[in-house]
């Protein structure tokens, strides 16, 4: 679903990271791993097209993709169903309903609630949802499990699994504290390359 051939991204005329070649494929998870400050985020940004590469060259052939990044783009003065309603009705893809997304990632609760309202946790569980609501064949997911308690480590993992076993694809950046493991992921370790 996913490929690139010596993708490199460069600041200031200095390497990012070092050039990134893979293939990905229905299915299959490229966890992106490295020090703070290697250029995992940059990389995301890359494959959303947020960013333009430096060098090298990359191919989707996902026909849709969904992206959740550090800025989680939820509207503080929507309250979540109207958050994950605008979303719904933006993409106009999904036949699953906000209510029942809003209880698949444990939101139920707070639902009413303005989205400025919501811990951390409630609204990187917002930024999730859409996921649910994209249909997209392809994830790009920046930290997915950043400000996540152990009930909210294990949604991700559980929606992952699920994505993945549906034939979805998946590139996760993580700094390691918490990684998915299993079948069908692939590593990619990022080196700084100003540092090389």
């Amino acid at each position: 679903m996913l490929s690139a051939s010596q993708l490199s991204f460069e600041r200031y005329f200095e390497p990012v990271f070092k050039p990134v070649s893979f293939d990905l494929g229905a299915g299959e998870l490229l966890l992106v791993t490295g020090s703070n400050g290697c250029g995992k985020t940059t990389l995301i940004r890359v494959l959303a097209g947020i960013l333009y590469p430096s060098a090298g060259s990359f191919e989707a052939r996902a026909a849709h993709t969904a992206y959740v990044g550090h800025y989680l783009a939820i509207k503080d003065d929507l309250s979540v169903t109207e958050n994950l309603r605008f979303v719904r009705g933006f993409m106009g893809t999904s036949t699953r309903s906000v209510g029942k997304v809003i209880e698949i990632v444990g939101l139920t609760r707070v639902a009413a609630q303005q989205a400025r309202t919501l811990s951390a946790g409630q609204r990187k569980r917002c930024a999730l949802a859409r996921l649910l609501l994209s249909q997209a064949e392809l994830w790009l997911l920046d930290e997915p499990y950043s400000n996540l308690d152990i009930n909210g480590i294990a949604l991700v993992d559980r929606l992952l699994r699920e994505h993945l076993g549906d034939g979805g694809s998946v590139v996760l950046a993580t700094h390691g504290a918490h990684r998915p493991d299993w079948q069908g992921t692939k590593d990619c370790l990022l080196v700084s390359g100003a540092a090389a």
